[in-house]
C-alpha cells in the first residue's frame, strides 16, 4: 500500500539533489566565539514510538524527511521520555529536571508558568525566539476526568476511562492535510522562517509542537470523552506496507503483571480483538506518522529555501510514544518501548552524519543541550547531560565539567490508567521497572537483547541483577518516598476537589469518563471513594 505522494515526492526530491548544505564547512557546535551560533529548531511531535525511526521499525512505513535527517544528521538509538505522558515528559524536556523534581505527577500539574526554560535563556543571551503549536508544559490544562482518574487510581475499584481504540478512515487519496490544527500551526512556522527569520541579524530558536500522531478524540464514548481512535486518509494510509505490520503477542489476561492489568482493562482494551482491528489499528497509527513526517519536512523544506538550513541545528523528537495495542494497550502511561522509546534526531553543521548512537539518553538532556549550542553555561543542577559530545561522535574524550555521562536514564509515571507509581531505569540490555514503595507490588526486569517485546519478565531468575539495578535506583530517587508523596497529593486534591462541588458531587463524578461503568452501581463506587478516604497514611 505504499506509495509517494507529489507532495512527499517533491520536496524530498528538491533535498536530495545536492549534499547537505553545511558540507565542506564542518564548525563545531561548540565553537569558538569568532563564529557564529547556530540557530536552532525543534520539531516535537506528540505519541510517536523512537523505534519507527531505526531498523526494523522503519520498514512498515514511509518517512522520507526522518531517513533525511538520518542521512545527513544523528539518530538516537536508545531515547526516553522521562515519564509517558504529555504534561509531565514536556514538564521534564522544558526544564532540563527529572519528574520527582518538578513534582510533575499528572497531566493537570506541570511547571509554574514563571519557570525559566531553556528557551527564555537563550532567548536572554541574544537569541530569537519564537513558538508555535502544542506546549503543554505548564500546570492547569487537560480534562476533570484526566485529573480524577489519577487523583483516584489508589481507590478499590475498576473502570473503564476510555472508549475502545478504533479506526477512522476519512476522505480519499487526494486528502493530505487531515490534522488540520497541526497543519496550520507548520504553515506559520513555515511562513515565519521564509518572513521573518530570514531577516534576522542574531540566531533565532523556533518551536513547533505537532498534536500527531497522538489519537484523536472518540465523542462516541459520551461526556469526557477520551481519545481512542486512530484516524487518516488513503493517502497516507498508502504510505504503510502492511505486510510488515507487526501483531504484537499478548500475555493472558491471568498472566498480566497486576499493572499492567490495570491499565488494559482502564484503557478499555481487555476486550476480544480480532487480529485485523488490532493491524488496522497499528496501520492507522503508521499513517499518522507518516503525515506527521511530512509536516517535518515543510520545516526542513523551508530552511532549505531561505538558505538558513545551512546554519541551522534541527532537532526531532517526541513527548512519548504509542502503544498502538502491543500489551493489550494503547497510548502511553506505561514503561514498555513502545510508550517510553521516543524519537530523537539531530542534523546541522557540526553534527556528525549518517551516525546512530547507542548510548541511552532522555528528554532531559534537551536542556543542556539547548544551552550548549548557545554556548550559555550550563547549571550544575540539571538532571540531564548535554548532547553534543555524542552528536560530535566524540563522546570518549570529551567530558563535561560535571563527569562523564551516566550509564542509565530514568523514566518515573504517576498519573492516571496505572494504579501505582513506577520507576524505569534503563541500562546497557536491562529496563528494570519498580513500582510505588518497592514490595507492595512486584518489580520487572527485561533482557531487551534477548526479548525485545517485554513479554517475559526475568526478575524472579535474577535477582542479583535485580538488586544492583534496584540499589542505583535508589541512588537517584528515594522512589517509596515519591510514592508516598503522590499518594498524600492525590487525596488532598481530590478532597479540596469534591468539597469544591458540594452538593454536585455525586453526579458530576458518576458522569466523568468512567460513566458507562460507574451508572451501573453507583453507590458501590462512591462507598469505596469514602473508605479510601477515611484510610490513614
Amino acid at each position: 500500500m505504499r506509495g509517494g505522494g507529489p507532495l512527499v515526492r517533491a520536496g524530498l526530491a528538491l533535498l536530495l539533489m545536492a549534499a547537505a548544505p553545511w558540507a565542506g564547512a564542518r564548525p563545531r557546535l561548540a565553537a569558538p566565539r569568532s563564529q557564529p551560533r547556530p540557530s536552532v529548531v525543534l520539531v516535537a511531535c506528540d505519541s510517536w514510538d523512537g523505534r519507527l525511526t531505526f531498523y526494523p521499525g522503519n520498514q512498515t512505513v514511509d518517512l522520507p524527511f526522518i531517513n533525511y535527517m538520518k542521512r545527513y544528521g544523528t539518530v538516537f538509538l536508545n531515547a526516553y521520555t522521562n515519564s509517558p505522558i504529555c504534561c509531565p515528559s514536556r514538564a521534564a524536556m522544558w526544564s532540563g529536571l527529572f519528574t520527582h523534581l518538578t513534582e510533575s505527577w499528572n497531566n493537570f500539574k506541570g511547571l509554574d508558568p514563571d519557570y525559566v526554560t531553556w528557551m527564555d535563556l537563550m532567548e536572554k543571551h541574544g537569541y530569537h525566539t519564537q513558538k508555535y503549536g502544542k506546549l503543554d508544559y505548564t500546570s492547569g490544562h487537560h480534562s476533570v476526568s484526566n485529573r480524577v482518574e489519577a487523583w483516584t487510581r489508589d481507590v478499590d475499584f475498576l473502570l473503564r476511562q476510555e472508549g475502545r481504540p478504533m479506526v477512522n478512515l476519512t476522505g480519499d487519496k487526494k486528502h493530505v492535510r487531515v490534522m488540520e490544527a497541526d497543519w496550520r500551526n507548520t504553515d506559520k512556522a513555515v511562513n515565519w522562517i521564509k518572513e521573518e527569520a530570514i531577516n534576522l541579524t542574531q540566531p533565532f530558536v523556533l518551536y513547533l509542537g505537532l498534536n500527531l500522531p497522538h489519537p484523536y478524540p472518540s465523542p462516541y464514548a459520551g461526556e469526557n470523552f477520551g481519545s481512542s481512535t486512530f484516524l487518516t486518509s488513503p493517502y497516507w494510509l498508502e504510505k504503510v506496507t502492511y505486510e510488515a505490520i507487526k501483531i504484537p503477542k499478548w500475555s493472558s489476561l491471568s498472566e498480566m503483571h497486576p499493572v499492567d492489568y490495570y491499565s488494559s482493562y482502564t484503557k478499555n482494551c481487555t476486550g476480544e480483538f480480532t487480529k485485523q482491528e488490532v493491524r488496522n489499528i497499528r496501520a492507522f497509527y503508521y499513517a499518522m506518522c507518516a503525515e506527521t513526517d511530512a509536516m517535518l519536512g515543510e520545516i526542513i523544506s523551508a530552511l532549505r529555501d531561505t538558505g538558513l538550513l545551512k546554519k541551522t541545528i534541527v532537532i526531532f523528537t517526541a513527548d512519548h510514544g504509542e502503544l498502538a495495542m502491543e500489551h493489550r494497550q494503547f497510548y502511553k502511561m506505561s514503561m514498555y518501548e513502545g510508550s517510553s522509546h521516543v524519537p530523537l534526531l539531530v542534523m546541522g553543521p557540526g553534527v556528525k552524519e549518517q551516525q546512530q548512537v547507542p548510548n541511552v539518553v532522555s528528554l532531559v538532556d534537551i536542556y543542556p543541550t539547548m544551552l550548549d549550542i548557545a554556548r550559555i553555561p550550563v547549571p550544575q543542577n540539571l538532571s540531564g547531560y548535554s548532547l553534543i559530545p555524542l552528536l560530535h561522535g566524540k563522546a570518549e574524550n570529551e567530558v563535561s565539567p560535571r563527569g562523564p555521562r551516566p550509564s542509565w536514564v530514568l523514566s518515573e509515571f504517576h498519573g492516571c490508567n496505572v494504579n501505582s507509581s513506577m520507576y524505569m531505569l534503563r541500562t546497557g540490555k536491562w529496563k528494570y521497572i519498580a513500582y510505588s514503595d518497592g514490595h507492595s507490588v512486584l518489580p520487572q526486569l527485561f533482557d531487551l537483547t534477548a526479548d525485545p517485546d517485554e513479554l517475559t519478565n526475568v526478575a524472579i531468575k535474577f535477582p542479583v541483577i535485580v538488586h544492583s539495578l534496584d540499589k542505583t535506583l535508589r541512588s537517584i530517587v528515594n522512589y517509596p518516598k515519591v510514592s508516598s508523596s503522590v499518594q498524600e497529593y492525590n487525596k488532598r486534591q481530590f478532597i479540596s476537589w469534591k468539597q469544591s462541588l458540594g452538593q454536585n458531587y455525586s453526579n458530576v463524578i458518576a458522569n466523568l469518563r468512567w460513566h458507562q461503568d460507574w451508572l451501573k452501581e453507583p453507590k458501590k463506587y462512591e462507598n469505596a471513594i469514602d473508605k479510601w478516604l477515611s484510610q490513614s497514611k
